[in-house]
């Protein structure tokens, strides 16, 4: 696991939400609904998510929230080091509690994310 971060079940839950398609791009409000987490657990999260690399994030561009008539998003996007060590960090809480890990912890076939 990587030093300062924690795997708090919110952080488990954001990680599980990138995971369930590890080369989708997600903004944030897509991600609270995802991980079912309010804004302010949230963004926290991804922050330090982010600050040890396992997400990068870039702003939309502006032409598509103008169009579109909604403020401009962030968008959020797991690492494929990020998946890696999210998938390890997953199967650690699944086995310190005793519980099987799920096949979808293994990730895709591939290689890919």
């Amino acid at each position: 696991m990587q030093a300062g971060l924690r795997m708090t079940m919110p952080t488990l839950a954001v990680l599980r939400a990138f995971l369930s398609d590890p080369l989708c791009e997600r903004y944030g409000l897509e991600l609270c609904e995802l991980a079912d987490l309010p804004s302010g657990t949230l963004y926290p999260i991804l922050a330090r998510l982010e600050q040890v690399g396992w997400v990068e994030s870039r702003w939309e561009e502006p032409e598509a929230h103008v169009a579109g008539g909604r403020p401009r998003r962030r968008y959020y996007r797991v690492t494929t080091d990020g998946a890696q060590q999210a998938r390890e960090a997953i199967a650690r809480a699944y086995r310190a509690r005793r519980q099987r890990v799920p096949g979808w912890v293994a990730g895709p076939a591939g290689g890919l994310p």
